[in-house]
């Protein structure tokens, strides 16, 4: 067996260099300059623009639009930073075929929008080349708020905290700060490191210190929090995954999508990542395409995507779901895992036809499959938290929680879609009213 092999079909290095390199290039190629004036040239700059009211941080579209077609693309990154400070990332990784460009006129009457995301991204692109950070913080106030969570709605938290001079110290259970934007978004989606690149420019406002490898519940309390802290906003994501109960899930090969997804953001070189031959994703989300995606640009040879609901009812776009299948991804819908086969390792996984309303048909078919990926869906993890909303912690307006002093905002909080825009949302909307509260005290 080659001494690359973990188990038989799993092997690392099943392309070379150049083609992991070719298969892992930006999704997107960033837009030239004389490519970004012409998208310009195609916004109608609406008054009442239908763009900016799908945007969950409400950017002025039209505006910052108008700034890249004058030739200020500097002054567009600080009307994009100033409702969505990660708006380098969510250029990047929003879906903005169902937010804003699904919204523009432009897509309504010809059925092809002004790129809205990719104009974005040259405007903030643009000045972070410029190593410039266009925020300075007021005058200290001598308050002091915990984050817990350093993923888009923290960071998004503490850097309006630290502009309105309050002192920031986020706490976060993994080794390096970024939260989704690092460890779980596709690698093709946010190459050259983007992520922390972001992160360090981001903490150029000053007063936001991170603490890394630091769980709340293991390393630090609500309590221990709430005592040392003016406030305390929770941020941390969701931090456990959802469990297959078909017989035999616990098999060698299942695993979970959302840590696949985080090694192979951290791998330093492709080739050492193992994959199968035949690869199984269960799920129907955003994060179920990316983990069947880049199996399949790692090498594996087949990769099946296996929904129990219909195509209509998948949480990732009609656009990913494209994606996928142009990746050489089969997708079939209406279909629920029903048994894990094979002898100590995963070889087949049955699964059972069901209609609409999720009831089983009698139906079973298999597929081979020697790794499978859960993703099924992720849940809040922790002790002593504020009420919850189902399996998220409660909020009301703009994050506050059933504890006093305690706000919170992103997965982690009910009420919102699980999109790093949102979250961002959540957390810049938490941070104001934090703010407020305190100013008032």
């Amino acid at each position: 067996m080659d001494a690359r092999t973990l188990k038989e079909g799993i092997v690392s290095g099943r392309l070379d260099a150049d083609a992991l390199n070719a298969s892992f290039a930006d999704l997107h190629a960033p837009l030239g300059d004389h490519e970004a004036l012409v998208a310009t040239d195609r916004c109608y700059f609406c008054h009442d623009a239908p763009c900016i009211t799908a945007c969950p941080t409400d950017i002025d579209i039209p505006l910052f639009i108008r700034q890249i077609a004058t030739g200020t693309p500097e002054a567009a990154a600080k009307t994009i930073l100033t409702q969505n400070i990660l708006g380098g990332m969510c250029a990047r990784v929003c879906p903005t075929e169902t937010l804003c460009e699904e919204a523009c006129v432009r897509e309504a009457a010809e059925g092809e929008p002004v790129r809205i995301g990719r104009l974005q991204r040259y405007a903030t692109d643009t000045l972070m080349a410029q190593g410039v950070h266009p925020f300075s913080r007021a005058a200290p106030t001598g308050k002091r708020i915990a984050v817990v969570g350093a993923g888009p709605a923290g960071l998004a938290c503490a850097h309006r905290l630290a502009m309105y001079g309050h002192d920031v110290v986020v706490f976060d259970a993994r080794p390096k700060p970024g939260g989704l934007n690092e460890y779980g978004i596709a690698a093709y989606k946010s190459t050259e490191d983007f992520a922390a690149r972001e992160v360090e420019w981001l903490l150029q406002i000053g007063g936001i210190e991170i603490r890394t490898d630091m769980a709340l519940g293991r390393d630090v309390t609500m309590d221990d929090l709430q005592g040392a802290y003016d406030a305390l906003f929770l941020g941390m994501g969701l931090g456990g995954v959802n469990a297959l109960t078909a017989p035999g899930a616990d098999k060698d090969g299942v695993l979970d999508a959302v840590d696949f997804i985080a090694d192979l953001r951290q791998a330093t070189d492709l080739s050492t990542l193992p994959v199968g031959r035949d690869v199984v994703v269960i799920g129907g989300g955003m994060t179920a395409v990316d983990a069947a995606v880049q199996s399949k640009l790692l090498g594996a040879l087949n990769v099946t995507m296996v929904y129990r609901r219909g195509r209509d009812r998948m949480n990732a776009s009609v656009w990913e779901q494209d994606l996928a299948s142009a990746k050489g991804v089969r997708i079939i819908t209406n279909a629920a895992p029903v048994a894990v086969h094979g002898n100590g390792s995963v070889r087949e996984i049955e699964f059972e036809f069901t209609d609409d309303d999720l009831n089983p048909t009698g139906q079973t078919f298999r597929l081979a499959a020697d790794q499978v990926f859960k993703a099924i869906g992720q849940t809040l993890s922790g002790e002593d938290l504020p009420d919850l909303d189902g399996r998220k912690i409660a909020v009301t307006g703009p994050g506050r929680t059933s504890v006093a002093g305690v706000w919170a905002g992103g997965d982690c909080a009910s009420g919102g879609d699980d999109l790093t825009v949102t979250a961002v949302a959540e957390g810049r909307d938490a941070a104001e009213d934090i703010h407020a509260a305190l100013m008032r005290a």
